[in-house]
C-alpha cells in the first residue's frame, strides 16, 4: 500500500527538522570545512619542515613507479606508480582531525560533568513555606 505524498512529505519534514538531523548537517558542513583546512595545514606548513628535515623531501611526490612511461608510436603511455606520499599525508590529516575531535570531546565531558556536579538550586519557597519559617525562628528565639 502506497502512501499518499503528501502525508510522506510531512513525514520527511518532521525527520528533517527535528533537532539532531540538523546538528548532524551542521557537524558534516562544518567538518568538510575543518578538513580543507587541516589539509591545506598538513600539506603547506607542516609537511615541508618534515621534509626538509629529512632530506628535502617532498611527500606528496614520493612513489613507487611500477612501470616507467613510455611512448608508443604517436601514443604516451602514462607510468603506473603507487603514491604512497599522497597516502602519508592523508595519514597526518586524519592523525591532526581526529586529536581535534578528541580534544573537543574532552573539553565537552569536562562541561558536562562540570554542569553536573553542580547542586541543584532549592526551588522558591511559597508563601506557607515562608510562614512555617518565620514561625520556626520565632520558636527558636523563644527557647
Amino acid at each position: 500500500m502506497v502512501e499518499r505524498p503528501s502525508k510522506l512529505i510531512q513525514e520527511f519534514k518532521a525527520f528533517a527538522m527535528r533537532g539532531n538531523v540538523v546538528d548532524m548537517a551542521v557537524g558534516i558542513v562544518i567538518g568538510a570545512a575543518f578538513g580543507k583546512i587541516v589539509s591545506a595545514l598538513v600539506a603547506n606548513v607542516i609537511m615541508p619542515p618534515i621534509g626538509v628535515l629529512l632530506g628535502n623531501v617532498d611527500f606528496s611526490n614520493l612513489k613507487i613507479i611500477l612501470k616507467s612511461a613510455a611512448t608508443a608510436g604517436d601514443k604516451v603511455v602514462p607510468e603506473v606508480a603507487i603514491g604512497y606520499g599522497a597516502f602519508v599525508n592523508t595519514i597526518i590529516d586524519f592523525v591532526i582531525v581526529a586529536f581535534a575531535i578528541f580534544m573537543v570531546i574532552k573539553l565537552m565531558n569536562a562541561a558536562k560533568r562540570k554542569e553536573e556536579a553542580k547542586p541543584a538550586a532549592a526551588p522558591p519557597l511559597t508563601k506557607d513555606q515562608e510562614l512555617l519559617v518565620e514561625i520556626r525562628d520565632l520558636m527558636k528565639a523563644k527557647a
